[in-house]
């Protein structure tokens, strides 16, 4: 019988949380350099560039790739010949490691759990509970791989349960067209395929977890049924030409990996659960003789990309005005300098329900000829004047968009991911403007930020409004004020390019 200690499996769990929070997978980064060099957009090159110097910068300086530093989620299997030491469950210890990962004052990671999850959805400060699956298997160790799913990309989870007669990579293919830019590609796609409602989102999670391969499958081609499901929509989805950050382009996935499970001959569960351009997981094994280690991976991993940062229409926030931003066009770069306040969910909810009561804006939040940027930052450390703070995805805030823009003097907003048509139209009613920053490069936009300080709503932690002081941020102009759209337009050109010419994928 193997004893596993308490404070091994802890230690473990907070160490691995810190690993995944500043080092992509390798597979994950040769991969996407991979993608880089192939890629022939030019918008969606550089946002991969982003996405890849923002992923060395985090693994040199030991600070999280995203500011969403994810929901934690832990697949634990234990050897039927192993045992626990007592007094603390299995969910205990999980919940004490991430507590310990997450309020590391060396790399303090963002808390965005809240509970309960409908009402009052009060933070619990130390991103706990994690969510943890238990399996008992054979042997006599203990298998654990956890991961950090960032909210952008899980809320694009979908299910479906299919006639067995259906076509399920068409299914995926449709889907994936659904779900926007908001789950930040290029990543993965996990597949969960059978067994039971339940059962088929846990497949297609852990199928997540499995190794980037789909370069050494597509060179030695399908040996199985399943892998040439995985080729075929694979090519579908890239055919697509959503593109990094859906700016078009030739890369939307870099792999598809599926799980599958016996299921009812009356039925075909099928699970969809994206990951992000942060993705973020790590497997360790606890054999009772002490917790897990893990080696930095080489930075010569990385690939070597230089941008040019001298480019872009400089802005200065403080002196702009509506007949400035109304000379914007879809698809420019700006380089932001001065003053921007920030809010996301729950600061839109409250400032909505001020305007419904006829109060003013705290002292402090005043958006008269301003831009909002939707973000929940981490909090700094050292000389920092803000963690990383790159942009949360603008959907959510598209049904306060016109509560805003009527109410405040608000020029703009700044998100990732497209927004919604009902959005755009009152974008453009009000000839407003709408830009996007570089999800999946959160260290390297809070490089642009020089001052940050929390001016309302402190008691909403990540979800206060800020101001930070900025100097050349990089943005793109997403939707220009006569409601013209980059995720519309670029997606529709390189589909029609992909369609036309004949292109090596990988």
């Amino acid at each position: 019988m193997t004893i596993i200690a308490r404070e091994d499996f802890i230690a473990s769990v907070a160490d691995a949380l810190q690993y995944i929070s500043y080092y992509h997978p390798r597979d994950f980064v040769l991969a996407m350099g991979a993608a880089y060099e192939r890629e022939r957009s030019e918008s969606a090159r550089d946002a991969i560039a982003q996405i890849m110097i923002n992923s060395k910068m985090s693994a040199e300086g030991h600070r999280p790739i995203c500011q969403d530093t994810g929901i934690v989620t832990a697949f634990v299997k234990i050897g039927m010949q192993a045992q626990f030491e007592p007094s603390m469950t299995l969910q205990q210890m999980v919940d004490e490691g991430v507590r310990r990962a997450y309020t590391n004052p060396d790399n303090p990671l963002r808390a965005s759990i809240v509970n309960p999850p409908y009402g009052k959805r009060i933070n619990t400060r130390d991103n706990t509970p994690a969510v943890v699956h238990v399996e008992m298997v054979e042997g006599d160790r203990v298998d654990v791989i956890v991961a950090a799913k960032g909210g952008g990309s899980e809320n694009k989870s979908k299910f479906a349960i299919l006639n067995p007669s259906d076509d399920l990579a068409g299914w995926v293919e449709r889907t994936v067209l659904s779900l926007g830019a908001g789950w930040c590609p290029p990543g993965i796609l996990g597949i969960g395929i059978g067994g039971t409602s339940e059962k088929a989102m846990v497949l297609a999670k852990e199928a997540l977890m499995d190794p980037v391969d789909m370069a050494e499958l597509l060179e030695r081609g399908p040996e199985s049924d399943e892998e040439e499901l995985r080729i075929e929509i694979y090519n579908r989805v890239n055919a697509l030409g959503i593109g990094a950050q859906g700016l078009g382009g030739l890369t939307t996935v870099l792999d598809v990996k599926i799980r599958q499970f016996a299921t009812h001959a009356a039925s075909l569960p099928v699970a969809l659960i994206p990951n992000c351009a942060a993705t973020r997981h790590l497997h360790f094994t606890l054999d009772g003789s002490g917790q897990a280690e893990f080696k930095p991976p080489s930075i010569s991993d990385w690939p070597e990309i230089v941008r040019d940062t001298s480019t872009g229409i400089q802005v200065n926030l403080d002196t702009i005005t509506a007949a400035d931003t109304r000379q914007w066009k879809s698809g420019e770069t700006l380089l932001l300098s001065g003053k921007l306040l920030t809010g996301r969910d729950a600061a839109h909810k409250r400032m909505a329900e001020l305007f419904e009561r006829g109060e003013p804006l705290p002292d402090g939040v005043d958006f008269t000829n301003k831009l909002i940027y939707y973000v929940g930052p981490v909090d700094p450390v050292g000389d920092e004047a803000v963690g990383p703070a790159g942009p949360t995805t603008a959907t959510r805030m598209d049904k306060f968009t016109d509560t805003m823009l009527s109410h405040t003097g608000l020029l703009g907003m700044i998100g990732k991911a497209e927004r919604g048509d009902d959005a755009i139209d009152k974008i453009r009613a009000h000839q407003a403007v709408y830009l996007i920053a570089v999800g999946g490069a959160a260290y390297l936009v809070s490089k642009a930020i020089r001052k940050s300080r929390v001016v309302a709503f402190e008691d909403l932690g990540m979800e206060a409004i800020y101001e930070f002081e900025v100097e050349d941020m990089p943005v793109t102009v997403a939707v220009d004020s006569k409601g013209n759209s980059v995720h519309k337009k670029g997606p529709e050109i390189w589909r029609a390019h992909i369609a036309n010419i004949p292109i090596q994928v990988a």
